[in-house]
Formats: structure tokens, sequence, C-alpha cells
């Protein structure tokens, strides 16, 4: 008798994860499955599970929390998660039925202004559905709940509850699907939808949007070189990192290639997928620092779009602004260059897939800068990055460093 295999693993995105949360706890009633013919509500299994029986659905932590049928979409909760900011307050729509029954629902999306706030006092009772999911709100999903409980705290009677619903890129779908998640918690209860209106917010929610939404200068700030080997990238990183520690505001860390190479991702090839694989391993890294306010400067190769924006995705989410600069120094030049000899054992076969040579550099149309460092100094180069930067408004390093020497008053 053969035992039975156990089905594989998948742990979805946080669009996907978000999803699942509302398909289990019936919030997207009638909806009840991924997949559905029509329906934005999607999961996207790897190819070599996508045939199995069942897939279970784990959390990034590895807790699984469902399992899916790939051939209907249907899944079946084993669990729900256990952690995260406001736990407490992700209710589901019976829950809701038994806890705010005779309230009126009001889904919130965004910070509360003044305006709004008597909008909804004229309403009496009311629960706000702060809708918390992935990318539906301009504020992260932490900022938006602390704002919807400050706005809970200024009305007579209010109380809130945490909806993920997330945003699929389909505006028209999105809203759909918000107006049917909100009737599902109503239950027949009355929906309001708020006028949007403009104006200033209360200080505490203004406090909390200040400190979500941060100017550019006081925003975390990955800056990210890419180019081929031998383009200049990593000597204007090192460059640029100088110029920073030289002004004294902003601490920075570097994730250059090679040492990137050495110490996070020893081990791997230079294999199409290996060095994607560095490359996100490397945006990884640099979102969590931006994510804190860090300054972070990468300067691996990252020949592949894809890669690159799933880099910039990463720090966008993470809170981060993503600067991307092309050091587009032409394949001629850098081979003529070739201080590590790269180019000439590529030519000889000595390298398989070696970027420029006998793997693909696919150029960046997305680059906020372009730089050719051919016949140009260092300085003149960084020269292009600093003024870009300076006019994006994220960092500012046209003013020399003060330096104090004794005795000057």
């Amino acid at each position: 008798m053969s035992t039975p295999q156990p089905s594989p693993q998948h742990c979805p995105t946080p669009r996907e994860l978000d999803d699942l949360q509302l398909l289990t706890t019936g919030a997207l009633a009638p909806l009840t499955a991924f997949n559905e013919p029509g329906s934005v509500v999607t999961v996207d299994l790897p190819a070599e599970i996508a045939a199995a029986e069942s897939v279970e659905l784990v959390d990034p932590e590895g807790l699984p929390l469902a399992t899916l049928s790939p051939a209907t979409g249907a899944v079946t909760a084993l669990t729900h998660a256990q952690f995260g900011p406001f736990r407490r307050l992700h209710l589901s729509p019976a829950e809701v039925r038994e806890q705010h029954a005779g309230r009126t629902v009001v889904p919130v999306t965004d910070a509360l202004t003044e305006a709004e706030l008597d909008e909804l006092r004229a309403l009496g009772p009311v629960l706000l559905l702060a809708f918390a999911g992935h990318g539906t709100s301009r504020l992260s999903s932490v900022a938006l709940v602390r704002a919807t409980l400050a706005a809970c705290d200024l009305l007579d009677d209010a109380a809130v509850v945490v909806v993920p619903l997330a945003a699929h890129g389909d505006p028209e779908a999105d809203h759909d699907l918000g107006v049917q998640v909100a009737a599902t918690y109503a239950a027949g209860d009355p929906v309001h939808a708020l006028a949007d209106t403009d104006g200033p917010y209360p200080e505490t929610i203004a406090a909390i949007v200040e400190r979500d939404l941060p100017a550019p200068e006081d925003q975390g700030l990955v800056l990210f070189f890419t180019g081929l080997s031998g383009s200049g990238k990593s000597t204007l990183a090192q460059a640029l990192m100088d110029r920073v520690l030289e002004q004294g505001h902003r601490t920075v860390t570097s994730l250059d290639g090679d040492v990137v190479r050495r110490n996070l991702s020893a081990g791997l090839t230079f294999s199409k997928a290996d060095r994607e694989t560095n490359i996100r391993r490397i945006g990884w890294v640099a979102a969590e620092i931006s994510r804190h306010g860090g300054l972070a400067v990468c300067s691996p190769i990252a020949p592949f779009d894809e890669t690159r924006k799933q880099v910039r995705t990463m720090v966008e989410e993470a809170g981060g602004a993503f600067f991307l600069v092309h050091v587009a120094t032409p394949l001629e030049e850098c081979e003529r260059r070739d201080r590590k000899g790269l180019y000439a054992k590529a030519r000889r076969g000595e390298i398989p897939e070696f970027t420029g040579i006998s793997s693909p550099y696919e150029e960046p149309e997305d680059a906020a800068v372009r730089v050719d460092t051919t016949g140009r100094t260092i300085e003149a180069a960084l020269d292009d990055v600093i003024e870009a930067l300076a006019e994006s408004g994220h960092l500012d390093l046209r003013t020399a460093p003060v330096v104090e020497q004794e005795g000057a008053r």
C-alpha cells in the first residue's frame, strides 16, 4: 500500500493572500473561488504544481492557511493568519453582524479629512471598514488603520473593522469588488460612500499621514546603478557614497555586486535564473533598508528589465523611493577597458552567459538618469547623477560639506 504524497506548497503574493482571507471568510460572496471566469481574484501557481490535485497555500512563514484545488480554484480554510498589526480588527462578515449590527457601514480607503468627519457625524452610529489590502490605499495598511482609529476617536459612536481588500490593477473591477464587500459586511444595514472631500486633516490624523508619507528628502531611498561590466557603475556608486558620507547628513549601505555575491549570494552561478535570484536578494535587502528610512546604494549588472522592475516594486511597497541610474557606457568601451580580463575570457568561451557577449543586456527605459562614462572623468559623470537626484528632491549633494578647522570662527 503506497503512502499518500503530501500536497505541494505555495506561498501566494501579498495580493493573493488578501484575496484568500476574503474568500475564506465569505467577504467576497457570492464569489467563492480563485480564477472564476471574468474575475480579477486570481492566483498564479508555478507551472510545476499547477496540475496537482491539491495545493497547500502557506503564509511567508510557512503556516498552512488553506488548500486549493487548481482545477476549480476552490479553497478550503485550514486556519487564519495568527499575527500582524491590528489582527484583532480583522473580523469576518458573520462576526460583524454579531458585534456591530445596525450601524451605517462606511468604506474607508484614505485618511479622513475634517469635512468627511462632519459628514460622518450626521449618520449616527457608523462602522468604518478600513480597506487596508495590498495597493488599495496610498497609505500603508498600518497607517490607514491608525488614521481610521484616530478618526473613530473623534466621532461620537463609531467602530473600526479592517478588511484586506486588495487592488488588482483594474479600477472598475476593484470598485465593484469594494461595493460588493461593503454590502456583504452591511448585511442589509445602510452603506454610505464618502464624498471624498478635500481639505485639512485633524491634527492627530495629519501626524499619521505625515509620518507615513514623508517628503522626498526624508524618504528611504535606493540608488540602483545598472550597466555592463566595466561601465563604471561601481566606481560611480562608490564616488556617490563618498559624497554622501562627506556631507554627513545620512548613513549609507553599499550593496555592490561583487561584494554581495561573496556574502549574500555565495554558491549562485551566473546562469540567468541565479543572476535573477541574486538581484532579487539585493532588492529585498535594499527594500528593508528603505523601509526604515535608510539609504542603500546598489551596483549590480542587473541585465534583465523584469528583475529590475521587481526590485522597484519591492522598494516602493516598502515605502521607499527607487532611483535607477543607467550607466550606459557602450560595450566597445567596456570591452576596451576590461580591467578584470572578463571580456577576453568570455570571447574565448571560458565564461558562459556573459552579459553583453553571450547573454543580453536589456537597456532600461525607466531610468531616472542615463550616464555614459566614455571619455569623461568620474567627477563629471557623477555630476549628472547628483543633478538628477537634486531635481527629484530625494537627495541634494550639490552643497559642499562644511569642514570646521581648528581656530576657525
